[in-house]
């Protein structure tokens, strides 16, 4: 069995996800302490009792999510005995990336907290709120290819470009609001159904560049090392150890594409992977692994009852 350990991005935040594994583990506590203490806030108690709405900002949700995803990975190491060593690779989706670096050891997690929020804020500095949209087409007829053709007709009026390839039938563009309406009309006619989704920036696109040179600034003077395990990058869909390269990837990953579909693809044909562990909140890149390679193991590790386990499989 070949394993890769993925980590999930934006979208699957919750009010109460981690309360079971701090309630479970002191190892879970101590993630959650060092993000709260590397911020000055009290992340934590937002992730157990919310609201929502202040939960779901994207300055919050990416260093939650990342919190959610450290505290199962330093669960299975600490309670038992299973690093991120144990993987051939690691991958994450969008700050899922970032993520998987602190799960690898390659930066430190109270900077990986400080990244993260950065980068939400960065994120939301970029584009005002109203001016971007994003949108997900899907169902069967839905390819790269056709989100390309729908990208191409919004590019008419407007910023436009296919910012998340997630698996065959989900495909995600981001740009200029304008022009992601057109788009969402142009992928109708060619069979697809169009959901606008409810994020407050447009992610993944040319218009995040703002974005992407505050990142650039705060990554350049960020201490990243070579990770444990190799990460399949969002941008190439190939790995990658180096820290420079890392560090320039993980600034491009803010405009580029988040080629995800690829990368599984990559991990299980090349990579050898037969096995997914989807450390974090929720179970959606699970979902979609299965989708892009339906004969590997894809497990979410969600509760303290996931990860015992996950542990006795292995």
């Amino acid at each position: 069995m070949s394993l890769a350990f993925i980590f999930p991005g934006q979208g699957s935040q919750t009010v109460g996800m981690g309360v079971d594994l701090a309630e479970t583990f002191s190892a879970a506590r101590e993630v959650f302490q060092e993000v709260d203490d590397a911020l000055g806030q009290k992340l934590f108690a937002l992730m157990c009792d919310g609201p929502e709405t202040d939960l779901t900002l994207t300055e919050n949700a990416q260093p939650a999510l990342m919190a959610v995803s450290l505290a199962v990975s330093r669960v299975l190491e600490k309670e038992f005995g299973v690093g991120v060593d144990r993987a051939a690779f690691v991958a994450g989706h969008s700050l899922g990336e970032y993520s998987a670096l602190a799960a690898a050891g390659a930066i430190s997690l109270a900077d990986t907290a400080r990244l993260l929020k950065l980068r939400g804020q960065a994120m939301q500095r970029a584009v005002p709120v109203g001016e971007g949209a994003m949108a997900s087409l899907i169902g069967p007829k839905t390819d790269v290819a056709l989100a390309e053709a729908a990208a191409a007709a919004g590019a008419e009026v407007g910023v436009c470009v296919v910012a998340n390839d997630n698996n065959q039938g989900n495909v995600v563009i981001s740009g200029a609001k304008a022009a992601v309406d057109r788009a969402i009309e142009k992928a109708k006619e060619l069979g697809a159904r169009a959901i606008p989704l409810n994020v407050s920036a447009p992610f993944h696109c040319p218009l995040m560049q703002p974005a992407a040179d505050e990142m650039a600034e705060a990554l350049a003077a960020a201490t990243i090392i070579s990770p444990r395990a190799p990460l399949v990058a969002n941008v190439t869909a190939r790995p990658v150890h180096d820290p420079e390269e890392i560090r320039r990837l993980l600034v491009e990953q803010v405009t580029g594409r988040v080629r995800w579909r690829e990368s599984v693809t990559w991990l299980v044909e090349t990579g050898g992977v037969t096995r997914f562990a989807e450390a974090g909140a929720g179970k959606v890149l699970s979902g979609m692994a299965k989708r892009i390679a339906p004969d590997a193991e894809a497990t979410p590790l969600n509760t303290p009852a996931d990860l015992e386990a996950f542990a006795k499989s292995l």
